[in-house]
């Protein structure tokens, strides 16, 4: 059986690197781009039509910084995806409400008017999450949840406080107040962390309140606005009280609309063979029983490929000068001191929209095509994010012409807009207005590159040599608001004979990803390298976010890193809040941790095999670890195996489970089950293998597998041989839907 490499990236750059799309032949696949990126300082003019598509409005509050740079690329995370009114309440939860005001017309099934004051004033209703709520006119509440939103409708700003309390599987928002007169580009919705500290609304306010929190605070059904002020600032104390304990006692909530739609309980053993308990967490469905039930393929849907939707504004910043490299520096060969020795390329990654931005948004002369190879991702902050490694750009082909190339990157990143995985539909990908460099098409690229690897890459790339930053497993979360990413920076020399490219990893880097802006998912790279050459590639196959006792979102608990070397994977841990500190990191030995590093010929795996892209989660529904992975043979399949454990695992954040450990650690105590078909993916149009592969978790709200459903999102990179300035493009970013009963 043939065999590929490792570095899913690297499968097919070669004719990306060093063919152009300008000398198309009877063999339109094949491109060489190499003469144009000679040309890339000085790329030639288009002037190609475009469709007009909407961007995703929602502004952002920045935070001041020193370095103007920054300010330009720092992210506030605002959740901001499109919505399907059809959906169900709990995948309302996980899309979290309207953002752009184009495509939220049509309130969510069983909301209220969005005109609803004065005369709605203290009535009572239920969002379209299932949850009682009681409107509020008029009042403010000092207990921000930060940061303030933009979406384009009452009920829209209900969503988001669903949303929020999903996500962190906890009541947290009890209130959110909407600002119908902002709707035009401020922030208009405020979420509220308590309503102890109530004042008049200095604008015209259209509040909610959760109703057993209303309840607690002893609010009338019905009341002025006045009166219900009066009444809020002199139960201040009560409601504090009953606030003080909203995590425990409103996670179990009274109401019985509330325990239908945001609590599942279930019967379950801890991992230890003692009695039953009950598990109660908002949005989580738990097994039955003390064991561990064995995963089976239900049934599985193919959605066909991805359709790119790029935006049609960009930041027009010039920013600062690259800097010149000497002549010394500009050979074929690894020079580490310019990943580690240049801070960060302010012409690389992607820009934020904020106060320093707003100015310079201007419209995309050119919509362009899109050719980009990987696709793994991920959810962040009410996102589902699609994150690639080498992007061309090129302008549009046409009868008259095949197409110009525009530009070259070594990664990108785009958002799913509209969900459409959740009816069966291929899904509809759309790039950031932060991650395009001119009104031509050309883009900035996701990861920051440093300035010295960006001047030597200005310079190299073609003669054939560049730095690339790549992104080859999928995004880990980090806590409730940001995700990382263990980054391989690849060195990449062609052959300008054979035109047979050499890989060389040096070393690895980390990018901690923000998602929510209307500039669209920003990566910083605080760590120009964390991990060196000859070391085993620490976490760029991937990793595992343990969460602590405080539950998902929370900031304690551990990162698990997976190290890919011949024969299986090791394993590696840090604390949640040490992952900058490489001397932080403790490896596993096969029996123990240790501070040493393993060589890249240790057999301390916890997992063996011929693994390349591989993805591994917590079932609730199956209470065990699943992974799901490709294999170095070009076979097309995904594969799965399940962590053997002999009683069912609980997490510590869970009721039931044990606070005092771990429930990662069973990844090194048992054994894995057999490996089993999970999907066998179509080859691409041109016949070539699928690669790439990988799981996207919490696509499916309640019904997804990492929230006790069934349902899991798969997707891989499939060659087509087309050409990339085509609307089939070079490469197609294919997704499937697979039920693991």
């Amino acid at each position: 059986m043939k065999s590929k490499r490792k570095a899913s990236c690297s499968m097919t750059r070669a004719l990306l690197l060093v063919t152009s799309l300008t000398a198309v032949t009877a063999r339109p696949h094949v491109h060489g781009i190499l003469e144009n990126i000679r040309r890339l300082v000085h790329p030639p003019s288009t002037n190609v039509s475009h469709t007009h598509v909407p961007a995703t409005f929602s502004l952002s509050v920045p935070i001041s910084s020193t370095n103007p740079s920054d300010n330009l690329r720092i992210a506030r995370r605002v959740q901001t995806v499109s919505s399907n009114p059809n959906q169900r309440a709990y995948q309302s939860w996980i899309l979290g409400g309207f953002s752009n005001p184009s495509s939220a017309s049509t309130p969510a099934a069983g909301s209220q008017p969005t005109s609803l004051c004065p005369a709605n004033n203290g009535t009572v209703f239920r969002s379209s999450s299932g949850i009682t709520y009681q409107t509020m006119c008029g009042i403010d509440y000092g207990d921000d949840i930060r940061p303030f939103l933009l979406v384009d409708s009452f009920d829209a700003c209900i969503q988001k406080c669903d949303a929020y309390n999903y996500d962190n599987h906890a009541v947290r928002c009890v209130a959110a107040l909407f600002i119908p007169s902002r709707v035009s580009g401020e922030d208009d919705c405020y979420l509220k962390s308590s309503i102890a500290h109530p004042s008049a609304g200095t604008s015209t306010v259209e509040g909610a309140i959760r109703y057993s929190v209303a309840q607690s605070a002893r609010l009338p059904v019905s009341a002025t606005s006045s009166s219900l002020l009066s009444l809020l600032s002199s139960t201040t104390s009560a409601s504090s009280r009953a606030l003080s304990s909203l995590p425990s006692s409103l996670s179990s909530t009274t109401s019985a609309s509330s325990r239908s739609s945001s609590t599942r309980s279930q019967t379950l053993s801890t991992t230890s063979p003692v009695a039953s308990v009950t598990v109660s967490q908002p949005g989580v469905t738990y097994g039955q029983g003390r064991s561990v039930i064995a995963p089976r393929v239900g049934g599985s849907k193919l959605h066909g490929p991805s359709e790119n939707r790029p935006t049609s504004q960009y930041i027009q910043y010039g920013g600062a000068q690259g800097i010149s490299l000497s002549r010394s520096l500009l050979r074929a060969g690894v020079n580490g001191d310019l990943s580690t020795g240049y801070d960060i390329s302010p012409q690389t990654g992607g820009l934020e929209v904020n106060i320093y931005t707003e100015n310079l948004l201007a419209p995309l002369r050119n919509t362009p095509r899109l050719s980009r190879d990987g696709g793994r991702g991920g959810y962040l902050n009410g996102q589902h994010l699609f994150m690639f490694c080498d992007t061309g750009t090129y302008s549009t082909a046409n009868s008259a012409s095949n197409g110009d190339f525009l530009d070259f990157v070594s990664s990108s990143v785009a958002v799913d807009v509209g969900m459409n995985a959740l009816s069966g539909r291929p899904i509809h990908l759309q790039d950031g207005i932060g991650g395009w460099s001119d009104d031509v098409g050309r883009q900035r690229g996701f990861a920051p590159l440093t300035q010295g690897e960006q001047a030597y890459n200005l310079e190299m790339q073609g003669q054939g040599q560049r730095y690339a930053v790549w992104i080859e497993s999928s995004l880990v979360p980090l806590d409730g608001e940001t995700g990382i990413i263990y980054a391989p920076i690849v060195y990449d020399n062609v052959n300008m004979v054979t035109r047979e490219p050499v890989f060389t990893y040096t070393g690895s880097t980390l990018l901690r990803v923000t998602a929510g802006g209307r500039g669209g998912p920003v990566a910083r790279r605080p760590i120009r390298k964390l991990f060196e050459q000859g070391e085993p590639e620490w976490g760029v196959a991937g990793a595992y976010r343990s969460w602590g006792t405080s539950g998902v979102g929370g900031t304690d608990g551990r990162v698990y890193l997976f190290g890919g070397v011949s024969g299986g994977m090791l394993m590696a841990r840090v604390a949640a809040d040490s992952i900058e500190d490489r001397d932080a990191y403790e490896y596993w030995t096969g029996s123990s941790w240790t501070t040493i590093m393993p060589s890249t010929t240790s057999k301390a795996f916890f997992i063996e095999g011929p693994i390349m892209d591989i993805d591994i989660f917590f079932s609730p529904r199956h209470m065990t670890f699943i992974v799901v992975y490709l294999t170095i043979y070009a076979d097309s399949t995904f594969y799965y195996r399940y962590l053997r454990a002999p009683n069912a695992i609980i997490p510590g954040y869970a009721p039931g489970g044990d606070k005092n450990s771990d429930y990662a650690e069973n990844l090194l105590k048992y054994d894995w089950s057999e490996e089993q078909v999970l999907y066998k993916a179509q080859t691409g149009l041109g016949g070539s293998f699928i690669y790439s592969g990988g799981v996207h978790t919490r696509y499916f709200g309640s019904d997804d597998i990492v929230n006790g459903g069934s349902r899991m999102l798969l997707s891989w990179t499939a060659p087509t041989g087309q050409n990339p300035a085509s609307a089939v493009t070079e490469y197609q970013i294919v997704t499937a839907e697979v039920n693991l009963v």
